[in-house]
């Protein structure tokens, strides 16, 4: 037993309300210099819809993540052989078009035209080559248009569904759409540290954060279609890639990322896991429909003597045990199993997770009366108004079981405290439902608790970092304090 420590998360996407703050803090932060101004660290996407880039999820066109072939695991964006034909032109590499071209205006035009009959107008200005431009796209360009033949008819995860199914979900009664936000997932099997030609990309042994090493990185560019998420970037002014590193110059101070500390609907959860390092190939090998309950189960109790002891052994500290004893991401996805991965079937095995959002309730309306289409409250899950098989591909790798699981006890908590606190929900029929959803009373008071009145301590456990322990084996700690964990005081510069 190899075990090791993991920063993960939860999105709880029943309370996102699609604000973009998160996206915001990050980019106020993070990529607000010359050649990261197309960047969206952190974005928030409507789904159905395409995303940011576009179809991003698109893997027979961007190639990203692993694929099993002849029993071995495979990078699908690159092999040995084509490592270096590949390596000054990749054929799966994003356009600058897919994601979109950055834009401000040009508003000295507003102070400084001459005077004239007409109105003086900010018209919008590349801010890659300086150019007036047409706007065509945004990093939220379908930002609310779940129902739009336009953007969300063509999402990739409708490959799942048949027409009639199709013709449903854009029936005006059943229109439905959720919020996705989105960050580098920072996976234990990571398909961009894999295709790093100069080995710039790595994962930080204390806490499996995945950073890039800016003085190693050769701008190759290898790591930007391996990821299937889109998750690193290219710099064009630095040449240079770039990433989110989870904010770790905050977490190592005991703080939460800026995403995570601005989030308006106290969506996001953050906790240290345990996971069986052993058991990774083995994990991510697998057919899709065993890959969600074997990622499970790569997870480790951290109250097991067996796990404490190995942990000991791998200089896991006891201060970060006891952080993963109180983890809520541990709870989510171990205890309650409500918390899902999302696209398994890239296998880079990603350590954020999310709870899938229930729908509302199908409704019409005939000569100006509102019906719904169900006689009970809440419908069920099956009947909802997005799919389930869409939500399968997005959090099933297509297999719809894992997900009904979770989507029944979300419902069951919903009618459980329905029937405690307002009363017009018969108790048999919560009591049936908890039943029927494999959930106790006393499991659904804590789900409630920590989704609807958790504190700011209850959503962010984070671990001590133990820098220090790090740091010692290059340096002394006491000369290097002042420069521990925030990297290189040089900027980087393009070129060899």
């Amino acid at each position: 037993m190899d075990v090791r420590s993991q920063i993960s998360m939860v999105f709880h996407l029943d309370k996102c309300i699609g604000c973009h703050t998160c996206s915001i803090a990050c980019k106020n932060i993070w990529t607000d210099r010359g050649g990261t101004e197309y960047m969206w660290w952190n974005n928030v996407e409507t789904k159905p819809g395409t995303g940011y880039p576009t179809r991003w999820e698109d893997q027979e066109s961007y190639r990203g993540g692993w694929e099993v072939k002849d029993g071995e695991l495979r990078l699908k964006s690159m092999s040995k052989a084509r490592s270096l034909t590949d390596l000054f032109h990749h054929p799966s590499q994003p356009a600058l078009d897919e994601y979109y071209e950055p834009w401000t205006y040009d508003y000295q035009n507003l102070f400084n035209a001459p005077e004239g009959d007409d109105q003086p107008t900010a018209r919008p200005v590349s801010m890659v080559t300086g150019r007036h431009t047409e706007i065509k796209a945004g990093p939220n360009w379908d930002d609310d248009l779940g129902g739009s033949p336009v953007y969300a008819a063509n999402d990739p995860n409708f490959s799942n569904l048949n027409d009639e199914q199709r013709a449903q979900l854009f029936a005006v009664e059943r229109l439905a759409m959720f919020y996705f936000p989105r960050i580098c997932n920072h996976c234990l099997n990571p398909g961009c540290v894999a295709a790093c030609p100069s080995g710039a990309l790595h994962k930080r042994g204390e806490d499996g954060i995945v950073l890039l090493d800016q003085t190693r990185c050769r701008g190759w560019r290898a790591c930007v279609p391996a990821c299937p998420y889109k998750k690193t970037f290219y710099n064009w002014k630095t040449g240079k890639s770039e990433k989110c590193i989870l904010c770790f110059p905050r977490v190592e101070t005991g703080q939460a990322p800026a995403c995570f500390h601005s989030c308006v609907g106290r969506i996001r959860y953050l906790g240290v896991l345990l996971y069986d390092a052993d058991k990774l190939e083995l994990t991510a090998s697998l057919p899709d429909e065993e890959l969600i309950e074997a990622h499970r189960d790569m997870i480790l109790d951290p109250n097991d003597p067996a796990v404490i002891a190995a942990a000991r052994r791998n200089g896991i500290h006891d201060s970060v045990m006891e952080s993963a004893r109180k983890s809520p991401v541990y709870q989510f996805v171990k205890v309650w199993k409500i918390a899902l991965p999302p696209h398994i079937e890239y296998r880079t095995l990603p350590m954020l997770f999310y709870v899938p959002p229930l729908s509302p309730v199908l409704s019409s309306k005939s000569e100006g009366v509102i019906k719904n289409e169900t006689e009970t409250l809440f419908h069920e899950v099956d009947n909802a108004r997005a799919p389930l098989a869409y939500l399968a591909r997005l959090f099933g790798a297509g297999h719809a079981a894992k997900v009904r699981y979770a989507l029944k006890k979300e419902l069951a908590v919903r009618l459980h405290r329905r029937a405690l606190e307002v009363g017009d929900l018969d108790r048999a029929a919560a009591d049936r439902a908890l039943l029927e959803a494999d959930c106790t009373a006393q499991e659904a008071e804590a789900i409630y608790k920590l989704t609807a009145l958790c504190t700011f301590d209850d959503r962010f456990v984070i671990p001590p970092s133990h820098r220090e322990m790090a740091i010692e084996m290059l340096e002394d700690p006491q000369e290097r304090k002042q420069a521990a964990g925030f990297g290189f005081l040089a900027g980087p510069r393009r070129g060899a």
